[in-house]
């Protein structure tokens, strides 16, 4: 069967709008691709945990492989939290705890959705951004839970996971603090060229790291 990857998600893939006219993340990835390996991109620019079901209606019936960058935008909507005045540290957590767990509960259920589709799947981290300080070191504690669920849920079911983090780890990698660029579209096409095609599925969750 011919490979055909199939990218959902946010824009960590759909960043044709931040890349000034140079390549996006799909473009990388079909340049990368040996024929007759195809890829399509269903993600869409702003979406939410929420938005995967439309993307999943979607998917080409001929699609091998499925890669999901989300979070992201789910992560920003908790931003508010981290400047938030409070009294103690528990306060803190706790004010974590009540945005993680409808995020860990609506992330596990698109996930699983995904799954039902038999395709195989490949679960992406959120990046850490090229933020200034002061928000850089806090965003990358906050971002840590977040990533939490997105690990969890992969090793919970042997999925392979690519770790942004990782992939994106310079400030050319971005067109601004949360989009990547040119050549961070590259690195995460290399990536998801890596997960998709360089390994056979084992029995077990696989971290790649660019």
């Amino acid at each position: 069967m011919t490979t055909h990857i199939a990218l959902l998600g946010d824009s960590i893939f759909d960043n044709g709008v931040y890349t000034d006219g140079a390549p996006d993340v799909v473009t990388h990835l079909r340049s990368l691709l040996p024929p007759p390996t195809r890829a399509t991109l269903l993600a869409i620019d702003g979406s939410v945990t929420s938005d995967l079901a439309e993307q999943l209606s979607r998917v080409p019936g001929d699609a091998s492989h499925l890669v999901i960058s989300l979070g992201g935008n789910d992560a920003l909507g908790s931003a508010d939290l981290l400047m938030a005045q409070v009294d103690s540290t528990a306060e803190t957590l706790m004010m974590f705890g009540s945005r993680l767990a409808p995020f860990e509960a609506a992330y596990t259920q698109a996930i699983d959705a995904a799954l039902a589709l038999g395709r195989r799947t490949t679960l992406c981290t959120i990046y850490n951004g090229n933020l200034e300080l002061p928000e850089a070191p806090l965003a990358r504690i906050a971002l840590m839970m977040f990533n939490d669920v997105i690990l969890r849920t992969a090793i919970e079911r042997q999925l392979p996971v690519i770790d942004l983090r990782f992939v994106c780890d310079q400030p050319e990698h971005y067109a601004n603090p949360i989009e990547p660029s040119d050549s961070g579209g590259r690195e995460i096409a290399k990536a998801i060229l890596s997960a998709c095609l360089a390994h056979e599925p084992l029995p077990h969750s696989q971290v790649f790291a660019g």
